[in-house]
């Protein structure tokens, strides 16, 4: 059925409104300093096909995987779900990106008191915590060689079971972590972001009906689709190749190359990897969800700025990246960086080669780092662990016409600092 103009254009500001608003609530009630203060998290509406249909303007580097993440959820519990449920995982090799990164799936039924209730959409959040175990204290181990040293790994497991917490779940996690308080807290913070999309997509589904709302949603990817394929044909045919290095993977291997293709051929773009290095053994490899991520956020920078991020944006890009290698490894691969430094390679890589072909949509390469800083131990004031875990601005590469920048948060990161003076309240310092 088609979709009036005007009733698409309020259901996709009002599922962006859905999204922020969930964001909100996720920082409002969120324990740590991580989440309230530097708001690193992220949240974002699926239809129940679990493609994307709009996104809050929080992190990059969430945004783009967290598709994984829904299909993980989707595959593992399929139409099992039922009212009430929320899927938890952070595996990277099944939809995840780094262990800290916990994402929370809840499905959303239009009429969940019904014998059999129809899927309507699914609520995702994603947000880092800033200890999941691990071998050092907020579980980013620069010298860490397998993933099994870098915290806990979680599957697809449903957290919450009609609208309840499972407890030996729950139970599992905090056992093995460093602030188990904080977790708990974080989790419900999680869940209360996904039950405020709930209530907001009925909203919609009374006022609209469940089958309209489904044409909407398809007609918003559409759209999206539409534009990002007539913003690729103006690009010219053809290939552009670019090449960087990653320094060192904090175990002494040095220059590990990152070599990208992009491929524009009318309205598609493939983009591929081959020649990148080897998985190291180093804590940077990126699995196929970061860098495919940093990828979708690349071609995003050199195209409309206006156009609606979802599902439809991606459907025209197409990411090879070698298995095995460090944009797509083999488990038990470790990496927590890849999500954090080779994420930013990737982009800059991706960026380099459009700026062969259209330099005026490029800027300058910027500081290629998310600049992390962790440590950990036990509080003097009262005894009680603690882990802190902080990202930190540099310079952004100038622009056509423009300065760069001093101080920001560069590609894939787009968190806050934690305040002086929370630090000082929250941790012995």
């Amino acid at each position: 059925m088609m979709v009036d103009s005007v009733t698409l254009e309020v259901v996709r500001n009002g599922c962006i409104a859905i999204a922020e608003e969930m964001n909100a609530n996720l920082v409002r009630t969120g324990y740590s300093p991580n989440i309230k203060e530097r708001r690193d998290c992220s949240c974002a509406l699926f239809d129940a096909d679990g493609e994307m249909v709009s996104q809050a303007e929080n992190m990059p580097v969430h945004l783009g995987a967290m598709p994984f993440s829904v299909a993980a959820a989707v595959e593992e519990f399929g139409g099992s779900l039922e009212p009430g449920d929320a899927v938890l995982l952070n595996d990277p090799f099944r939809g995840g990106a780094h262990l800290p990164d916990l994402t929370l799936v809840s499905p959303i039924f239009a009429n969940p008191e019904a014998e059999d209730p129809t899927l309507v959409a699914y609520a995702a959040n994603r947000a880092h915590h800033a200890d999941i175990g691990g071998s050092t204290a907020g579980s980013v181990a620069a010298d860490s060689t397998e993933i099994y040293q870098e915290g806990l790994r979680i599957p697809p497991v449903k957290l919450f079971a009609g609208g309840e917490v499972v407890d030996d779940v729950m139970e599992m996690i905090l056992l093995n972590v460093r602030t188990p308080d904080e977790r708990r807290g974080d989790l419900r913070a999680q869940e209360a972001a996904n039950e405020t999309a709930r209530k907001r997509v009925h909203e919609l589904v009374d006022k609209y009906g469940v089958d309209e709302l489904d044409d909407a949603f398809d007609e918003i990817k559409n759209y999206s689709e539409r534009r990002m394929r007539a913003e690729l044909e103006a690009f010219p045919d053809g290939t552009y190749a670019f090449e960087d290095v990653l320094d060192d993977d904090g175990r002494g291997n040095t220059d590990l190359p990152v070599e990208v293709a992009v491929t524009v051929d009318g309205d598609n773009v493939h983009v591929d990897f081959a020649g990148t290095a080897d998985q190291t053994e180093g804590p940077i490899n990126a699995v196929l969800a970061v860098t495919s991520s940093a990828t979708y956020y690349a071609i995003r920078c050199v195209t409309d700025p206006d156009i609606p991020p979802n599902h439809g944006c991606y459907r025209p890009i197409e990411v090879d990246a070698p298995e095995g290698s460090i944009v797509n490894p083999d488990p038990p691969a470790a990496v927590v960086g890849g999500n954090l430094e080779t994420s930013q390679r990737v982009t800059d890589v991706v960026l380099g080669a459009f700026g062969t072909e259209a330099p005026e949509r490029v800027t300058a390469a910027g500081q290629g780092t998310m600049n992390n800083i962790t440590f950990g131990g036990t509080d003097p004031r009262d005894g009680t662990p603690y882990a802190f875990y902080e990202t930190q601005g540099g310079g952004f590469g100038g622009r056509t016409g423009k300065d760069g920048m001093d101080g920001v948060h560069v590609h894939m990161s787009n968190t806050m600092n934690t305040p002086v003076e929370v630090l000082e309240t929250a941790y012995p310092l």
